[in-house]
């Protein structure tokens, strides 16, 4: 699918919300708009990773009449907070604030965009909400518990190189000064108990089926193969109680955890033909 040779450039601004203020950035549609989507990033160095593909591909969709607005949440990116202050519920209020604001531009049903912790949060959110026209996941975490005991192994790695040696006791070491109040610095980024425990409860498992159909798409670095068993089951166990839920495959690397910025073009474009057949 071929992009268009213009459009108009994307403006940024900053959203009042509370506290303090997001920074965002709104990629006005080409044209009559056809669709809004809201894009929730992934999580600390993840985000940074994605984005040159985060924004490949809101000016796509914004090139066929989609208006984009990427999102920072609070204490991530250039919004104001810090990392240490930075808690799930705030993040939740930070994407109802979004949504409102993109109603202001087009009274449309909007779609929810999220990468890695980013479309589990899109897919917490819409447990509460019947406005919203689909949900578009890329590499969805599946289960917070899992990313944040990955998320951690990180702090693990890093005193290792630093120091020669980890925590004592390892993960579950961490995660006893995290119960005990203590607030982690992990790979550049703060990170409090209570968002610690915030994302270590959400999961896939036993959420009820968002009222909007789900658009799941994960990357294979081979084309033709399909999920990773893990990520299948938990997909599978999702269409069994009821999700209205796509699954799809793309080549491409794994961008958001890429030594060096990487890019997967076939997920721009698979992204755009998703949401575009939404509205044909």
């Amino acid at each position: 699918m071929q992009a268009a040779p213009s459009h108009p450039p994307a403006r940024p601004f900053f959203l009042q919300a509370a506290p303090g203020k997001r920074f965002c950035l709104y990629h006005p549609p080409q044209g009559a708009a056809r669709g809004m989507v809201l894009h929730l990033p992934a999580h600390a160095e993840e985000m940074n990773k994605s984005r040159r593909m985060v924004a490949r591909q809101s000016r796509l969709l914004a090139q066929h009449g989609f208006g984009v607005l990427q999102l920072d949440l609070y204490g991530c990116g250039d919004s104001e907070g810090d990392a240490g202050d930075a808690r799930w519920e705030i993040w939740r209020a930070d994407v109802a604030c979004a949504l409102d604001w993109l109603r202001t531009q087009a009274d449309i049903a909007p779609t929810l965009w999220g990468l890695r912790l980013g479309a589990l949060l899109a897919l917490d959110v819409a447990q509460q909400r019947s406005d919203l026209a689909s949900l578009l996941l890329w590499q969805p975490v599946t289960d917070g518990a899992a990313y944040f005991t990955q998320f951690l192994r990180l702090k693990l790695a890093a005193d290792m190189l630093a120091a020669g040696k980890g925590e004592a006791g390892g993960v579950d070491a961490l995660r006893r000064r995290l119960a005990g109040g203590a607030t982690l610095e992990i790979a550049g980024y703060a990170l409090a108990p209570a968002l610690a425990a915030a994302i270590d409860a959400v999961a896939l498992a036993g959420m009820a089926a968002p009222p909007c159909p789900v658009h799941w798409l994960d990357l294979t670095p081979q084309a033709g193969r399909g999920m990773p068993q893990a990520r299948a089951a938990a997909a599978a166990r999702c269409a069994e109680q009821g999700w209205q839920l796509s699954t799809q495959t793309v080549q491409g690397p794994a961008f958001w955890s890429s030594q060096e910025i990487a890019e997967a073009p076939t997920l721009l474009n698979a992204s755009l033909a998703l949401l575009a057949g939404e509205t044909a």
